[in-house]
């Protein structure tokens, strides 16, 4: 009779300690997704910030997916080759300044998604923007790292 409790406590056991040990890999795993798309911003604004597309294009050639597409608060479509384009075009493509805030990475399985506010003043294709936008991105694990695959902002409300 004593060994029936026995029994019942080593089959919980067995059955849980597999999902509990799976769910600590999850978020170690999420963890250093959280932290490699992090680093993305934290990189990318130094990089905007030089205006040098010996810097900026390589950046961002290797962090977005090749069918990378963004709604901006302009009102335009972007491509990854169009964003690249622009980079290669400082005389009217110029960061002057810009600051990034209330960034929030999640990430499930092999998919990002960061939320955040980004205040800038920039030259774009020859027009001078100076504004606050709030911002979604999605990232996807591809190929052995992390491509953003989507961008969306609006201007912030006043």
């Amino acid at each position: 009779m004593r060994r029936l409790p026995l029994l019942v406590v080593a089959v919980v056991v067995a059955i849980a300690f597999p999902a509990l040990l799976s769910s600590q890999g999850s978020k170690t795993a999420d963890a250093g997704a959280v932290a490699a798309i992090t680093r993305f911003y934290d990189d990318g604004a130094k990089v905007d910030l030089t205006n040098d597309p010996k810097i900026t294009v390589p950046f961002y050639e290797k962090w977005l997916a090749d069918d990378f597409t963004a709604g901006s608060s302009r009102g335009t479509w972007d491509t990854k080759q169009s964003l690249i384009a622009d980079l290669k075009d400082p005389k009217n493509n110029k960061t002057n300044s810009a600051s990034l805030s209330a960034l929030k990475v999640r990430v499930s399985g092999d998919v990002g998604v960061a939320t955040y506010a980004s205040t800038y003043d920039s030259l774009i294709r020859g027009e001078h923007y100076s504004r606050t936008v709030i911002c979604t991105d999605v990232f996807q694990q591809r190929d052995g790292g992390w491509k953003q695959i989507v961008s969306h902002c609006s201007q912030a409300g006043k």
